[in-house]
């Protein structure tokens, strides 16, 4: 489909929240619990049972003393992929094996080391991310390079977001760390109340100018489980009908970071900037494909701006409901050693899984540039 053109900013953001039930459209403070504002030390460093952590040096870390960080500035976004070869002469040449994982979204990608991608590659990674919404690539050498240059070869997508509340890599505060600790028993006390860990977003959805893609890599995981799951927010709209996708034009939605930083304070976090809040459209235009999206997610979306609560409740209950429900528009990634996944934050919602029981570390590295601001462009019937 022909591109079409982007937006910049005008408000100012700040980064996301974690989502609420399925089956309820506001947040869900109860899982944040499951968010740690901290970390064992001991366990880390290998005396209570389990191998010490690896790659210490991406531990996260939480530094109060730090002055606050102003607000996010406007920029004039332009994606990459614009500028690609679809042909992907450069990212999956003939010596590459490409595996689709479903006919909507997601595929996986072994052969090619992304750190040695030129300009001309590293468009055709945002055209191909852009295309099938996820992609995995294996056997790659991101955890071991010096974490500066992996910082460096995700900031040609865009500015890097630095998240306001998550732990983030020492000196590298464009780095946020996902870990969970070993032997962290947080779930076990989550699950004593509740039935699943599943929290669909889209991430930072509330900041002014969302992410574009998320490199996400792995250091360390369980032995089995500690999965990620995607859902086509694309096939998401696709599948409604005319009628109700004609509807959904026009409409924005309010995305809040609020709940996410009250959450973190009451752990004993902390919160680098101001939260905010934003509206987008319901119904996302993507500046590269043209394609559109249901761009909602109980993490961070609160309401739909002009109805009423028990309108506006009902109609976002049925849009979480259909992209957490389609599993024949859904791919799942599971985790091997070297491991990149790309994705795009702006046709995709995601989830951690965390399932696993052994007490094993899972952590891993995630740089998240900043794209166009969310537009939308007018229904058209098919």
């Amino acid at each position: 489909m022909a591109p079409h053109a982007q937006e910049t900013l005008s408000a100012a953001p700040v980064d996301v929240a974690q989502p609420a039930l399925v089956s309820k459209p506001r947040p869900d403070t109860d899982r944040q619990a499951l968010f740690p504002s901290g970390i064992d030390e001991d366990a880390e460093a290998g005396k209570k049972g389990h191998p010490a952590a690896k790659y210490r040096h991406y531990l996260p870390t939480w530094d109060k003393t730090a002055p606050p960080q102003p607000r996010l500035e406007p920029f004039e976004a332009h994606d990459p992929g614009l500028d690609a070869d679809t042909s992907y002469p450069d990212l999956l040449p003939a010596s590459v094996t490409r595996t689709d994982l479903t006919p909507t979204i997601g595929s996986e990608v072994r052969g090619i080391q992304l750190s040695s991608l030129t300009a001309a590659g590293k468009a055709q990674l945002a055209h191909l991310v852009a295309s099938r919404k996820v992609v995995a690539f294996r056997d790659q050498d991101f955890a071991d390079l010096p974490v500066g240059e992996a910082v460096d070869f995700a900031r040609f997508f865009g500015p890097l977001h630095v998240h306001p509340t998550a732990g983030l890599a020492e000196e590298h505060p464009e780095v946020l760390v996902v870990h969970r600790g070993a032997g962290d028993d947080s779930v076990d006390k989550f699950f004593a109340g509740r039935t699943s860990t599943v929290l669909w977003h889209s991430d930072v959805s509330y900041e002014a100018q969302t992410p574009s893609l998320t490199f996400l890599y792995v250091l360390e995981k369980p032995g089995v489980g500690g999965d990620t799951i995607f859902v086509d927010a694309v096939e998401g709209y696709e599948r409604l009908s005319p009628a109700f996708q004609e509807r959904l034009h026009g409409l924005k939605a309010v995305h809040s970071g609020e709940e996410q930083a009250a959450g973190s304070l009451k752990r004993g976090g902390i919160v680098r900037r101001e939260a905010v809040k934003n509206e987008h459209p319901i119904v996302r235009t993507h500046p590269v494909t043209g394609e559109k999206a249901l761009f909602v997610n109980p993490g961070f979306t609160r309401e739909i701006v002009g109805l009423k609560k028990e309108e506006s409740d009902a109609l976002l209950k049925f849009l979480y409901d259909h992209l957490a429900f389609g599993a024949d528009f859904q791919a799942r990634v599971r985790w091997e050693p070297g491991t990149v996944v790309l994705w795009d934050n702006r046709v995709t919602q995601h989830s951690a899984l965390i399932d696993w029981k052994s007490g094993e570390r899972r952590h891993l590295a995630r740089i998240t540039p900043q794209g166009e601001r969310a537009f939308e462009t007018p229904f058209v019937a098919k």
